[in-house]
């Protein structure tokens, strides 16, 4: 509690230092958004009522200038989301299967399904892509991808720092995020930047346009599209063990770097949106969209080929070919052990056995000659690339208006659909043997959503001193998950991995399993067993009323019933209030409940992954697979069908005019109750395998471990936001301004089940992301000229390195700066240089780099490829 106090002292002190010299400066108006800062912008996220000054809202609500993404080096709408929302935590995710290409993020400490997404004030769909390997954090979370969303489509991002779920329904318990598209009817701009790190890897190019176009007499058309590339970025060291073989002899390691930590390579990142409104003499029709595509690859773990699990083994190489060798020695599996030369064990029991008879066999079968091994293949080992194609697109259309008694009415349909389809290269599925392809089609996951909305208001005079605004509505929502098949050899059961018998000497008959692995190693392809298509409709009923009670009084309150048609109802308030004290100071709080639906997908999921495990207290690369709460193994370990998550929040904020400048600070406290999550890694047994097999999921023999998902904890998180924003008088021409934003975050599991959560989940969701985060930033707009100059600070954090307790990374906290320069060269274009992460400040070091060759922690709050700079040029039209 101390260093909360000190937080909240020095980030006020700092504000406060911030704004009093700008009491005595001469008086300004509101700032523009062009300057980057929206001190009197109106907002529409949050309320019912018309638009209003986001100075009084009840609730905190940000907003951020399309300028203000359109000024940083970074392409991804997360990265730049991460530089101006200090309560919003993305990273690199490098090596972390599906993650690695739909990024999850943590808006206040939360999960990803946490925040909900608007766009244009419609709920967005969410991604195909479910965070399997997700930091603890955002384990098994299925998310919106805002990465499909181009910088300059954007007029404005609206951030509701509160629960609103009474008011929008399923997901909004940490907030909401509303993209604003541009609506302009005429002009436009052109832009072309390149940017590269200081190592010199990274490059990324980016072309953007948008245009306005008029739609009739009183209407408009605005089309935005963009395309980016991005190289990957390498900050590894080479493996130990991959080393102690490149000393032992073995060349073909790869080099420099066995295994690479990285940024992924995106190829052909297109992303169109259109945004149009036509008036007619009743209302406004309105449509908006997008399409987008791109690629994504990336790295996975390096598979050593002496000691990889399922494919070599330490010493017996446990590796594969022929069936029916001419000599007539039948290899099943057709293993071979070094031609005879053993380096654990013996020859006459290379698997160590322990039974003379198996071994004898065994021993036979090894001295073959004619055995194939996969070492011939990939003698210095393999590490498989991982990579996904991705589509996304979405439509809406809408009619509102008012009619002449005053009611306003708003009656629109959305349809989203995302599909992820994932490949993997340079690996192997051992159990089909020298037959193996070395790259495979794994298959498709693909998330469709269906809205319609019908959304009614009317102001009543009761007396209070505006109108009581009455907002009623219906919604209906369909959500569909489906798996489609992968290519044939990336999921099958090869003959290698099938139990075989032998007769020895004495004429018995010898039972045995090399072990092989099955499926494409690394991500198993999706076999009949596990694809499927499952949906569920919910409906929605809700009522919303808010008024100024009393010219310094605004109340509001909402009430929203839904029903699912998997499990059932739900119903849930909220309440708000602001006190005018003075003109100059407001008081504001509000008080709700919240909810998240499970997803489709997390209720029917199947899904293996190659993390690493310790198995006999040894750390090692293992099979660990999702497997739907239903099936019969996990319902054995306590699964159950998925509820919602519930929630009970309240926030209380100040907000201040000191002069021209503002200043808010908030604090908010969200107490989550059956929170779902994968639930802790369970060991398997063969018993276990055998069940999971007969219930049809093939690969479940190769598995070490396995989670499901569950409503199994509860958490309490606590924080308090500080916003300022200071217009300053410091030179003679143009306009110059500072803002600060500064957040504390703190998350606590308040009661769990130790069958399904352990201490290492409990420690990421507690101390994974920086509980401090900070920015300020300062601005001056000529009229030839323009400048930015951003301090971001990013507080310690504790990562559990390859998701292993006993390698934590206590990180300490670091400042990065940014800057920026734009010159018009000529009328309506700009020429600008910047550098994000200016001094190249990288996160500490990775004190136990050597196991898997990440020379940083990888989970690091603002990356570790370290400094980047970059040139633009914009035209404007």
């Amino acid at each position: 509690m101390d260093t909360m106090k000190k937080f909240l002292l020095g980030t006020s002190c700092v504000a406060m230092a911030s704004v009093l010299p700008t009491v005595a400066a001469s008086a300004q108006e509101s700032t523009s958004a062009d300057d980057g800062f929206a001190i009197e912008e109106v907002v529409v996220t949050g309320s019912r009522r018309a638009a209003r000054s986001a100075a009084d809202t009840p609730a905190p609500v940000d907003v951020i200038s399309a300028d203000q993404f359109a000024n940083q080096g970074d392409g991804d709408m997360s990265n730049l989301l991460r530089t101006v929302v200090p309560s919003y935590n993305v990273n690199a995710q490098p090596i972390s299967d599906a993650a690695t290409l739909v990024r999850p993020a943590n808006l206040r400490g939360l999960a990803p399904d946490q925040t909900l997404v608007l766009l244009n004030g419609k709920r967005r769909h969410r991604a195909a892509v479910i965070s399997f390997l997700g930091g603890g954090l955002s384990d098994g979370a299925q998310g919106p991808d805002i990465s499909v969303i181009p910088s300059i489509a954007l007029k404005q991002v609206e951030v509701l720092r509160d629960g609103a779920a009474a008011q929008y329904g399923s997901d909004a318990i940490a907030g909401v995020m509303n993209f604003v598209l541009r609506d302009d009817a005429e002009g436009g701009s052109v832009e072309a930047k390149w940017g590269q790190t200081y190592e010199g890897d990274g490059d990324q190019r980016m072309f953007a346009a948008n245009i306005g176009l008029p739609l009739g007499p009183d209407g408009f058309a605005n089309f935005s599209a963009e395309w980016r590339e991005a190289d990957p970025t390498s900050r590894s060291v080479q493996r130990d063990d991959a080393q102690g073989l490149i000393d032992g002899g073995n060349n073909n390691v790869r080099q420099p770097y066995a295994q690479v930590w990285g940024t992924p390579e995106i190829r052909d990142d297109w992303k169109v949106f259109l945004n149009a409104g036509l008036n007619t003499s009743s209302g406004e029709a309105y449509l908006f969209g997008n399409y987008a595509e791109r690629e994504t690859e990336g790295g996975f773990f390096y598979r050593n080929p002496d000691t990889r699990s399922g494919v070599n083994v330490s010493g017996t190489q446990r590796l594969v070919g022929d069936m029916a060798p001419d000599d007539g020695i039948t290899c099943p599996g057709g293993i071979n052990f070094n031609e005879g030369e053993a380096t654990t064990g013996t020859v006459a029991d290379p698997l160590n056995v322990g039974d003379a008879d198996e071994a004898a066999v065994l021993a036979q079968i090894f001295a073959d000659p004619n055995c194939f091994v996969f070492n011939e293949m990939f003698p210095g080992g393999f590490t498989p690339q991982f990579g996904g194609q991705l589509n996304d697109a979405a439509i809406a259309m809408g009619y509102r208006g008012e009619m002449d008694n005053g009611l306003a009415y708003d009656v629109s349909m959305h349809v989203g659909r995302n599909q992820a389809d994932f490949f993997i290269k340079n690996t192997v599925n051992p159990s089909l043997g020298s037959l193996t392809p070395t790259e495979f089609e794994l298959g498709s996951y693909i998330q469709l959503e269906k809205n319609f909305n019908a959304d009614l208001s009317y102001p009543i005079d009761v007396g209070f001193f505006s109108d009581l605004n009455v907002a009623a509505g219906f919604e209906w929502r369909e959500e569909q998950f489906e798996a489609r098949i992968g290519q044939t050899e990336s999921w099958e059961t090869g003959i290698l991995a099938q139990p075989f018998e032998l007769e020895n000497a004495d004429g018995d008959i010898v039972v045995g399993n090399q072990g092989f692995g099955v499926a494409a190693n690394g991500f198993a392809g999706f076999s009949p067993n596990v694809a499927g298509e499952w949906d569920r409709t919910n409906i929605a009923l809700y009522l919303d009323m808010e008024a100024d009670v009393t010219e310094d009084l605004i109340l509001g309150a909402a009430l929203r019933w839904e029903d699912f048609s998997d499990f059932g109802s739900t119903t849930n308030f909220k309440v708000s209030g602001l006190y005018k004290i003075t003109d100059a100071l407001r008081l504001r709080g509000s008080i709700s409940s919240g909810f998240r639906a499970p997803t489709v997908g997390q209720q029917q999921v199947v899904n293996i992954s190659t993390v690493f495990e310790e198995v006999d207290g040894r750390l090692q690369l293992a099979q660990r697979g999702t497997i739907p709460p239903t099936n019969p193994v996990s319902a054995d370990f306590g699964a159950k069908p998925l509820g919602p998550e519930k929630s009970n929040a309240f926030t209380l904020g100040l907000a201040a005019d000191i002069g021209a400048a503002s200043l808010t600070i908030d604090y908010f406290n969200i107490k989550l109750k059956d929170r779902i999550t994968q639930s802790a890694t369970i060991n398997l047994s063969t018993e276990d395998r055998t069940r999971l097999v007969e219930s049809g999921i093939g690969f479940a023999a190769d598995l070490a471990a396995f989670r499901f998902f569950v409503n199994d904890f509860d958490t309490r998180t606590q924080g308090i936001d500080i916003v300022a924003t200071i217009p300053l008088d410091l030179f003679e021409n143009g306009s110059t301004n500072l803002s600060f934003a500064g957040n504390y975050t703190k998350t606590k599991v308040t009661d769990f089940n130790p069958a399904t959560l352990d201490d290492l989940r409990i420690a990421q969701l507690e101390t994974s992301l920086p509980r401090y985060r900070g920015n300020a930033t300062f601005t001056h707009t000529d009229d030839k000229w323009r400048m930015l100059a951003r301090v971001n600070y990013y507080g310690g954090h504790t990562e559990y390195h390859l998701g292993s307790f006993g390698l934590p990374i206590d990180a300490g906290g670091k400042i990065t700066f940014d800057a920026e320069f734009g010159y018009n060269v000529m009328e309506n274009v700009e020429v600008v240089i910047g550098a994000e992460n200016l001094f190249d400040t990288y996160p500490d070091d990775n004190p136990h780099a050597g196991i898997a060759g990440a020379a940083y922690p990888v989970e690091s709050p603002f990356g570790f490829n370290g400094g980047m700079y970059y040139v633009r040029a914009r035209y404007s039209f």
